[in-house]
Parts: C-alpha cells; structure tokens; sequence
C-alpha cells in the first residue's frame, strides 16, 4: 500500500473516531450543561436531531475508512468521506448551532448537508458492490 494512502485511510479512521468522541461529550453537554438552555429555546429536538446524525455519520467515517483500507485502488470511499463530512458539518453543525440560538445565514445549507448525507451513503454503497467477490 502506498504511503500517500495509507495517510488517507489513517485520515479517515482518525476523523471517525474523533467525530464520534465528539458526539459523545455534545450529547453529555445537551443531557446536562446545555439542557435549560434548549428547553428554554425550546430547540432540543433540533439538538437531538443533529446528535443522532452526528452519532451515525461518525461511524460512517470509519466505514469509509476501513473500505479505503481493504480497497486501496478504489476511489469512491474517499469520494464518499468527503461527501459525508461536508454533511456532516452543513446538516450537523448547522442544527447544532441553530439549537444553541445562533443564526444560520442561508437555511438552504441544512437540506444541502443532508443531500451531501445521502449521496455519501449511496456512493459507499456503489463501492462496496463493486467488491469482489469472496
């Protein structure tokens, strides 16, 4: 394996599991620090939402990872990472930071991040059918 792929896969395996530790400590921020806050808003579903996108895609990312690992020569995991982290960051992020009173200054980049949501997932299916058979 090249070492310019190998630093990719590194890449993305990283990504996934710092994303998912993130996730794990907004969820305890909105479980207790952030909690009368959103009540008060009355924005914890919008903050659950984006917990529960964040937790999936987290894992995702690791997917896309480990298919980059077993694949070296396809490109689609790659091309699927960059898909889902762009999703991640419009569609996440954005609702977190709509939960937490902050503007978001086009509403259209929440439904673009989550487009960017589910042509990730459907580029990583398209790469794992085009696997070889065992």
């Amino acid at each position: 394996m090249q070492k310019s792929h190998q630093s990719f896969v590194r890449i993305w395996l990283v990504l996934g599991c710092v994303s998912a530790a993130m996730a794990v400590a907004l969820g305890a921020a909105g479980a207790h620090a952030l909690k009368a806050q959103l009540a008060a808003a009355n924005t914890q579903q919008w903050f659950e939402t984006a917990l529960q996108y964040h937790q999936m895609h987290s894992l995702g990312l690791l997917l896309v990872g480990l298919l980059a690992y077993w694949r070296p020569q396809q490109q689609l995991p790659h091309i699927a990472g960059a898909f889902m982290l762009v999703g991640m960051v419009l569609f996440c992020g954005l609702l977190y930071l709509r939960s937490l009173g902050g503007t978001v200054p086009w509403h259209g980049w929440i439904p673009m991040g989550g487009a960017s949501l589910i042509s990730a997932w459907v580029i990583l299916g398209i790469s794992v059918w085009r696997l070889p058979d065992a």
